[in-house]
């Protein structure tokens, strides 16, 4: 593939490198085109040994500098932690992991590029996918005099299997094969699973797929208890052990896969317009999720309870469709903080054969009354729900009279309301006074 001529010069690239396919040609690939150097950037999110190895392979493809991140600790704390304390799960389903990353990952290339000197970033992401709009909509907050350069938007290939024979041309080393087509995330919060088989939506996944999750009819036999605490929404302790934000979430992703919590097979809405078949296993998050959930029912009173899980919808939105840094996301977590902090308190869920059941929580600041929830007619006059529910259904019963009669209320409904005929019918006279 020979060099082109662009419209923007470009001396030097700082490239979102994973390692993976598309980056693992992208090198080269703008040595060829752009003429520039280029300055792979690995950020650690938590994809375990998929870090390994990673310099010498991109030095080896033609990178002038390559720099890796650690950023586990701050992926967890800053990120995944305000996205499960929002509650936030796309289309009731999805844990955000792969979108939860992108602004962090994009964050720390931009400040790479920055002292590097470079003039311009670049990323691995498709054409039709999320990743583009997230990578994207970062660098435009973060640095938007920066060029942009998206080489599947470019470049002639046109698929997985063009990206693997352009590899094998230049004796690139690549992770996938023809024989295992699939796209995979990995990092701190789960590992998905895309493209090859998985594009039919009514393939069922070969068990030999999935990574960090037992097949849950494998699991133990015995039911397992696991006790997470919050402190103000963030969880801190398994099993009554402090533990930092990454080394907590690892400990619950090795319990919940031993078990086979947390896997999820969905089609979801791509912001593009796509619809997309993907499979999930974020264990850890799941129990998260379920602990979390249960603190909260004993802590957040109803109306507040009810606006955070309908917020958390559009909280889930701006997630997925890459509006990390918007104004709105920022709103949106202080509103959160705000009710978060009462929300102190542990549970214990039962893990078995794939399911994590709450069995027991508690909290310092419980809003749960014994006296009042149980079924002893006790903690408050119960003569007081007569007219309560009354006045309750006052709406309900006056559209029921007006279906049966046609017409609207008369002096005897005001009448069975506690009111009298006179001041109704001194309305209706000629005196020129209107009630308001």
């Amino acid at each position: 593939m020979t060099k082109s001529p662009r419209k923007t010069q470009v001396k030097k690239a700082a490239l979102a490198y994973s390692g993976g396919l598309d980056t693992s040609i992208i090198i080269p690939w703008l040595r060829e085109t752009y003429g520039c150097e280029v300055v792979a950037v690995a950020v650690d999110v938590g994809q375990a040994e998929e870090t390994s190895g990673l310099r010498e392979k991109a030095l080896a493809t033609g990178a002038c500098a390559f720099h890796l991140v650690d950023a586990r600790d701050a992926f967890a704390k800053d990120y995944l932690f305000p996205v499960l304390k929002a509650g936030a799960v796309y289309e009731h389903e999805y844990l955000l992991g792969t979108a939860t990353a992108r602004p962090l990952i994009a964050r720390k290339q931009v400040e790479i590029a920055l002292q590097s000197g470079c003039d311009a970033v670049a990323h691995g992401c498709t054409g039709k996918g999320n990743d583009q709009v997230r990578f994207e909509l970062a660098y435009q907050a973060l640095a938007p005099e920066l060029t942009v350069i998206a080489p599947w938007r470019e470049w002639s290939i046109r698929s997985r299997e063009d990206a693997i024979d352009y590899a094998a041309a230049r004796g690139i080393p690549i992770p996938v094969t023809k024989k295992d087509p699939y796209s995979r995330d990995r990092n701190l919060w789960h590992l998905s699973h895309e493209g090859g088989p998985l594009e039919d939506p009514a393939f069922e996944p070969d068990p030999s797929m999935f990574r960090l999750t037992v097949d849950p009819q494998d699991a133990p036999d015995t039911p397992e208890r696991v006790t997470i605490a919050f402190e103000a929404g963030v969880p801190v302790a398994v099993d009554g052990e402090p533990l930092a934000p990454a080394a907590l979430v690892e400990r619950l992703n090795r319990l919940g896969g031993r078990h086979g919590v947390g896997r999820i097979d969905i089609v979801e809405n791509r912001l593009v317009g796509i619809k997309s078949h993907g499979v999930y296993e974020t264990p850890g998050g799941t129990l998260l999720l379920a602990a979390l959930r249960a603190v909260e029912s004993l802590t957040l009173d109803r109306d507040t309870a009810h606006e955070k899980e309908r917020l958390a919808m559009r909280y889930a939105e701006l997630v997925y469709f890459g509006q990390w840094f918007s104004p709105l996301k920022e709103a949106l977590d202080a509103f959160v903080d705000n009710l978060a902090s009462a929300v102190t308190g542990s549970a214990t869920l039962k893990l078995y054969k794939g399911s994590a059941t709450v069995v027991g929580r508690t909290a310092p600041q419980s809003l749960y009354q014994t006296d009042l929830a149980s079924f002893d007619m006790t903690g408050y006059s119960v003569e007081d729900s007569a007219g309560f529910i009354r006045l309750f259904g006052l709406q309900g019963k006056g559209r029921k009279r007006l279906a049966a009669t046609g017409s609207p209320a008369t002096a005897a409904t005001a009448a069975e309301a506690g009111e009298t005929a006179a001041p109704v019918a001194a309305a209706a006279g000629g005196s020129g006074r209107r009630w308001r």
